[in-house]
């Protein structure tokens, strides 16, 4: 799996990873003025953008401010956002709805204007979609666009293995800048440099490293890992955004039922009661609680019962509403054996959204000259300690745009990148014990749905590190000793994700947002990030 001795990288102007909404933003907005290269590890459009059911949040309602927007994106976020952070990016919402319908995105229109449902945490209705999968649409619109660019290439098929340093200079400067990425080809098993003056990770999430989770299977942390290894620091690691309604079917594990179906009146019931629940909990919002809210509630009620899960039903509103709300989601119960339209879908909490990532500012910048971050991979201070609902897709086109007007901004300062080495796979054999891979992966989303799930405790905690450090040393030997595969390449990331998950959970002694610890219930006067240093 080694690169031919002396085989040239494949430079680029800049370099972007990840070809989900916040990577093709930044490509595209790039593309204009300099050459730019976009890596994805397997399809172009296997990434989580693609899975987004609900849509983008945007102050388009006359009744609507973009105070309130803000007001409940901190509120949703318990404090812990970081208020500029919030105005820059809401503020910039119109313009990024503008722009993709520039794209040919098909957002729903009732009269003269976009159709706006509301969902969880929202005060207002201001969530544009295009029924029931936006993602999609806006996937293959921004897709069409990069594909049809002369100044774009793109790079499916490659799982990036580690960020191109100083030290992997031919001449060792020692130079922490960043200047591209070392990946794995998939269908040849070469390892090739990707080199450029300026690179953007927008990779997404890290959740795979979680047993149940609505993310695609290439979540795992990927970037998230590669700029710690880096040196760049991480915040909010703690805070994993489990998604109140996944739908509960022992063969479709990651189908998620979108918020807006409660948005749009479903109700949650415990199936053994036959009761709705969501009094209990927050008798003012119910249904319409903020995600952590609502998915403690129901982790409560299957602990408290005994129960697999509990029910969603909107089955109470017209059958042809429901059907021209929710399309897709109809159609994908319906070959499961369940109509929504008469009866209840039953749902189960799973992890939904990384809220902690790379550390980044307003411009998309981490702490490593040459280095940017965009989307789910990233902490820019949006989200706080729990995400709104339709936040994520609104982030992802902001920093898209913002990481790539920096770096043009700053393009006469960044110098050409310097000779870098090859890849040295002289040292590696196959393996014969892929097995190892398989079952490591396995007691990691395990130990860390049991240990760092919903609820936690500093005994569960304490557990889930011991067994990272004991996987650590076998993963590192093994990484050490074989050639490089992608799932050897996630199984690595997904293991570093987790301890930064680990031991960011450990370190905060309060209950804020996602992060709900029994031993510490309270809430600390200040609200702090959990900031990591390699």
């Amino acid at each position: 799996m080694e690169t031919q001795s002396g085989s040239p990288p494949h430079a680029f102007d800049a370099l972007v990873i990840g070809s989900g909404a916040a990577g093709l933003t930044a490509a595209l907005a790039l593309a204009d003025k300099v050459k730019v290269a976009v890596l994805a590890k397997g399809g172009l459009a296997t990434g989580s953008t693609a899975w987004a059911q609900g849509g983008i949040a945007a102050v388009l309602d006359a009744g609507d401010t973009f105070e309130e927007h803000v007001r409940d994106t901190m509120i949703a976020g318990a404090g812990l956002n970081r208020r500029e952070t919030v105005e820059f990016v809401i503020e910039r919402a119109p313009h990024a709805i503008e722009r993709l319908i520039e794209l040919g995105v098909p957002f729903n229109t009732e009269g003269n204007g976009l159709h706006l449902t509301r969902e969880g945490g929202h005060s207002h209705r201001r969530i544009v979609h295009v029924a029931d999968a936006t993602g999609w649409a806006v996937q293959q619109a921004l897709l069409q666009a990069a594909q049809a660019h002369p100044n774009i290439t793109l790079f499916p098929g490659r799982s990036c293995i580690d960020l191109i340093t100083g030290r992997h200079e031919m001449r060792y400067s020692g130079s922490g800048r960043i200047w591209g990425v070392y990946a794995l080809d998939e269908e040849t098993g070469q390892v090739e440099a990707f080199t450029a003056r300026a690179t953007v990770l927008a990779t997404g999430g890290a959740g795979r490293v979680y047993q149940f989770s609505t993310a695609p299977r290439g979540a795992t942390g990927d970037g998230i890992a590669m700029a710690w290894r880096a040196g760049a620091r991480v915040s909010n690691m703690e805070m994993m955004q489990f998604h109140p309604t996944c739908l509960y079917n022992l063969e479709v594990k990651n189908f998620l039922i979108t918020e807006a179906v409660r948005g749009e009146g479903g109700h949650l019931i415990n199936p053994r009661t036959g009761k709705r629940f969501m009094a209990f909990y927050d008798p003012e919002r119910l249904e319409l609680a903020p995600r952590d809210i609502v998915a403690r509630a129901i982790d409560s009620e299957i602990k408290r019962f005994g129960l697999d899960y509990v029910h969603l039903d909107i089955s109470h509103q017209p059958a042809a509403f429901v059907k021209e709300h929710f399309p897709n989601i109809y159609e994908k119960l319906l070959e499961l054996g369940i109509d929504m339209t008469t009866e209840p879908i039953p749902v189960v909490p799973a992890q939904h959204y990384t809220c902690g990532g790379v550390l980044v500012d307003l411009d998309g910048r981490t702490d490593l000259p040459g280095l940017y971050a965009a989307g789910e991979c990233t902490e820019s201070g949006l989200h706080g300690a729990n995400r709104l609902a339709s936040n994520s897709l609104l982030e992802c086109f902001v920093f898209g745009e913002s990481a790539a007007a920096d770096i043009l901004a700053q393009w006469g300062s960044f110098e050409e990148p310097p000779a870098v080495r090859s890849w040295d796979a002289s040292r590696v054999t196959d393996s014969d014990e892929e097995v190892v891979i398989k079952q490591n992966w396995t007691e990691i989303r395990r130990f860390m749905w049991n240990y760092v799930g919903i609820v936690r405790t500093t005994k569960r905690l304490e557990r889930a590190m011991h067994r990272i450090q004991m996987l650590n040393g076998e993963i590192e030997e093994y990484y050490r000793h074989f050639r490089v595969s992608t799932d050897l390449i996630e199984l690595r990331n997904l293991l570093q994700s987790a301890e930064l998950i680990v031991d960011s959970a450990l370190r905060r002694h309060e209950s804020r947002g996602l992060h709900y610890t029994l031993d510490y219930p309270g809430i600390d006067a200040e609200p702090l990030d959990t900031v990591l240093v390699p």
